[in-house]
């Protein structure tokens, strides 16, 4: 377990909570110590600061999304929405605002990493008629192979890991592509995904706009 904040009372008193409940705990206080510590193995969950010295979390959190499924919780006294869904957007598992008490931060780690076992035990995601082996990074489409470019099975992961919550064109672009470069990436990634999964790309079920806002994953009701 690695916590990165920058107030040494805050990550002792995480450290300590989290350390009675059996975590073996690494605190470290800023962007650069926090790089060097995910370098090395053995680290299961994040807890992470948004406000660092040497760097932002949201950064810290996009680089370890582009080479880790490591669970990432943010944990910041900044409880506005637009952060939350920022974090969330980034590869977040989850966003704490610093008023829970220790107990909640506790019982909210060991909820995502329960979550996080049973996408290791239940490999293939099944949405209606598309299957999806992330680890493979295979896809699926009424029973037929579906070659994804890279990118396209990134952008496709990011509605997966969010089905039924809408995402703003910037929470994808921002997620997939980074800070810069040309927003209207998303909407033709999104054209390229409805033609390749969706029965009538014109009509999609699966991948909705939301006029004006951005699009969102709606997982068909079970049979």
């Amino acid at each position: 377990m690695l916590v990165i904040e920058d107030d040494p009372d805050t990550a002792q008193m995480l450290s300590d909570f989290l350390a009675v409940e059996g975590y073996r705990v690494r605190a470290v206080r800023d962007s650069a110590a926090a790089d060097q510590a995910l370098a090395s193995d053995g680290i299961d969950c994040v807890l992470l600061d948004i406000m660092l010295p040497g760097g932002s979390g949201f950064d810290l959190c996009r680089r370890v999304r582009e080479c880790s499924d490591v669970p990432i919780l943010f944990l910041s006294a900044r409880g506005e929405d637009a952060d939350k869904l920022r974090g969330l957007a980034l590869g977040a598992d989850d966003y704490i605002v610093k008023s829970a008490t220790p107990a909640e931060v506790v019982a909210r780690v060991k909820a995502v990493l329960r979550r996080g076992r049973a996408i290791q035990a239940g490999r293939v995601l099944r949405f209606g008629p598309i299957e999806i082996d992330r680890r493979a990074r295979l896809v699926r489409a009424r029973g037929k192979p579906v070659s994804l470019t890279a990118r396209e099975f990134d952008l496709l992961m990011v509605f997966v890991e969010n089905p039924g919550q809408v995402l703003t064109h910037d929470q994808l672009f921002e997620r997939i592509w980074g800070s810069w470069g040309d927003r209207s990436a998303v909407s033709v990634y999104v054209r390229k995904l409805r033609e390749k999964l969706e029965q009538d790309p014109a009509a999609p079920e699966l991948l909705a706009t939301v006029w004006g806002i951005g699009y969102r994953l709606d997982p068909p009701e079970p049979a």
